[in-house]
């Protein structure tokens, strides 16, 4: 029997259209919904909370940062992950000129020097007064006066003083007090000036003369300007100086000292009146006809090097003295290259009353406003 031909399987024309319908759209579904505003909202972190808002807006995303750039800064106040921080590149540093960096503050030549910042030591040792040693110093007239009475009673028949003979100075100062500020304090200072006739053997090298001078006094800072000066410095004291001898070579006294120190950069000014309270009695009761009321130092640093100018007398004697020194900077250690030139009267007591020119040459440790130690 022959078989019916095969006719054409019915097609589900809707299930088709249906198929066709679902694998053009199945890509538009595979994609999750636009969220919602309140659902960027709820997410915590910056970053992606930003990427949410510009997903449910339709904002694109900003570009990548270059490298190098510095991300911006989180729109709320919660932390960025730590993956998100984008530190400063070099160059980025490097494209700041020298004209943006801000100048470092100047440093006060008295504020060093005096302890005076907020965060030195409370109580501080240190150098007062230059320390040196001056290998050789030579005067142009030895003042052998005063010594006539001692030298009749050795056994050279013609003692002399020589020329040149050696000077040093030890001086130090400590503070004892001071305000949370450091702006007042109460300081003990110590000082010690020896000549001393080393290359004099037929006198069998003596100290020809040593001053010891222990003072006291209160230092405040009055930190004031005028006129393009700085007023930092005003000390007030009790001063001693002795040369610690019997007669007939006694010397001593006693003063009230005050002391204003005034600076602009690398220029200070120290001016030091006195009232003399004791001139010693019958040792030297005219010592003020030639040490005057007073003495002005002027400081100059440049590059390392010190150089000082001091000045005092009495201008109704016409008596008075000139001192110029000059320090280089460090050549071996600490130690400076020292020069000293002396004109006038009372380059020590026992030559209260004797004019000479002297210079010598020699070592240092410090000039009058060099920095003392910082705190430990």
């Amino acid at each position: 029997m022959p078989q019916p031909a095969c006719r054409k399987a019915d097609v589900p024309w809707s299930g088709l259209l249906l198929a066709i319908t679902l694998a053009s759209a199945g890509p538009a579904l595979a994609r999750a919904p636009s969220p919602g505003l309140a659902d960027c909202a709820a997410i915590a972190a910056d970053l992606d909370r930003l990427a949410c808002y510009d997903r449910a807006t339709g904002r694109k995303a900003a570009a990548k940062t270059a490298p190098g750039a510095v991300a911006a800064a989180p729109v709320s106040g919660g932390a960025a992950p730590a993956s998100a921080a984008v530190p400063p590149a070099p160059a980025a540093v490097q494209d700041v000129g020298p004209a943006t960096l801000a100048a470092p503050a100047a440093v006060s030549m008295i504020d060093s020097a005096w302890g005076f910042q907020p965060d030195s030591s409370r109580y501080l040792i240190s150098l007062y007064r230059p320390n040196y040693f001056l290998v050789g110093r030579y005067s142009d007239r030895p003042n052998e006066r005063p010594f006539d009475v001692l030298f009749r009673t050795v056994e050279n028949p013609d003692p002399e003083l020589d020329s040149t003979e050696a000077e040093f100075q030890l001086s130090f100062k400590a503070r004892l007090w001071a305000t949370d500020d450091r702006r007042l304090g109460v300081w003990a200072a110590y000082s010690q000036h020896s000549q001393w006739q080393v290359y004099n053997s037929d006198l069998s090298a003596p100290f020809r003369e040593t001053n010891y001078e222990p003072e006291i006094f209160v230092s405040y800072n009055p930190d004031l300007s005028f006129a393009g000066l700085d007023w930092r410095l005003l000390n007030l004291g009790y001063n001693h100086q002795s040369n610690g001898r019997s007669d007939p070579i006694s010397r001593s006294w006693d003063r009230v000292i005050a002391e204003l120190g005034i600076e602009r950069g690398d220029f200070a000014l120290l001016i030091r009146p006195w009232v003399v309270i004791d001139e010693g009695g019958n040792d030297n009761p005219d010592i003020t006809d030639y040490m005057g009321w007073g003495d002005v130092t002027a400081v100059y640093k440049w590059q390392g090097h010190s150089f000082t100018l001091m000045g005092r007398g009495n201008p109704e004697t016409g008596k008075g003295t000139v001192q110029l020194t000059w320090m280089s900077p460090p050549v071996l250690g600490p130690l400076r290259a020292y020069v000293e030139a002396f004109s006038g009267y009372g380059d020590s007591l026992i030559d209260y009353n004797w004019y000479q020119n002297t210079i010598g040459i020699g070592v240092a440790l410090n000039d009058y406003l060099d920095r003392p130690g910082r705190p430990q």
